[in-house]
């Protein structure tokens, strides 16, 4: 959720100021027209647009199949890569196939909640998208998230710790309290995917700590010039829960987010990284 005009980091760091200056930085449009032209769906088929990825991603690793053609709308786009885990460990097995039930789940509500206003699931590229993101984080050319238990809990770190920023952003800008409710529930369960998966990765040992950590430097260098990530080892101690001082999550706009998941610090951007064509709705250009 980047690429704003008007006071784009400063705005999150004041807790996004108010409805129409964020409304302004995710539409660039003046306050009023912004707000005019967002509603609470727009919201909602963003973050839809988010959890057909994570969706597909957990599903793919844990079954080697992805979702089924009755939850991705008419005219959804092809999703290239991801396979079947070898888990070693069953616990990480167990783990992994819970995320996915919820993040399916998570589809299907959206898709309830959005009737005949929910997007298709866009175009996704695994490959593309966790290649481009292993260079950017030095971690080699031939990264395969879908390879074992540490690469796996990575890969979904990547897409978790960005959903709960992305949450915690939309927030002040959802309208209806039936919606602001809901995606409080759906950010907790992110939350809860995400401080289990760091947890996980600390166990691991240094070689996760520093891919971990690398790829949280990356993600940072993309979204905006502020500090809005953090490693699962700072200071030399274990870092579960990324938060600020006053420990409180990060916050990111959908500009902040697109950049990251589009893999380009580009404002403007429209597509990239794990969405080759850009995300469907509203909100889809960085």
């Amino acid at each position: 959720m980047a690429g704003l005009t008007l006071s784009r980091r400063n705005s999150l760091l004041l807790g996004l100021g108010s409805a129409a200056a964020a409304a302004t930085g995710i539409l660039g449009a003046t306050p009023a027209r912004a707000l005019a032209q967002m509603s609470d769906e727009d919201i909602f088929n963003f973050a839809l647009n988010l959890e057909y990825m994570e969706a597909e991603y957990y599903l793919r690793g844990t079954t080697g199949k992805g979702i089924a053609d009755a939850d991705v709308g008419s005219r959804a786009g092809e999703v290239k890569g991801g396979h079947e885990v070898a888990f070693e460990h069953k616990y990480i097995r167990e783990f992994m196939e819970e995320v996915a039930q919820n993040e399916l789940a998570h589809v299907r509500f959206y898709r309830k909640t959005l009737g005949d206003k929910a997007v298709g699931r866009p175009t996704i590229d695994f490959d593309a998208g966790f290649k481009g993101a292993a260079k950017a984080a030095g971690l080699g050319d031939d990264f395969d998230a879908f390879a074992n238990d540490m690469t796996f809990l990575l890969g979904g770190m990547l897409f978790e710790d960005v959903g709960v920023t992305a949450y915690a952003g939309a927030a002040p800008l959802i309208q209806r309290k039936e919606f602001v409710e809901a995606a409080a529930g759906i950010l907790a369960v992110e939350a809860y995917h995400m401080g289990m998966a760091r947890s996980q990765l600390y166990r691991m040992g240094e070689e996760a700590w520093q891919a971990a950590n690398a790829l949280s430097d990356a993600r940072d260098k993309l979204d905006s010039p502020d500090d809005k990530d953090q490693g699962i080892r700072v200071d030399g101690k274990a870092n579960f829960v990324p938060s600020t001082a006053d420990a409180i999550a990060f916050r990111r706009t959908p500009q902040e987010v697109l950049r990251i998941v589009y893999l380009s610090d580009k404002e403007g951007a429209a597509g990239g990284g794990f969405y080759p064509e850009g995300m469907n709705g509203t909100i889809k250009t960085a």
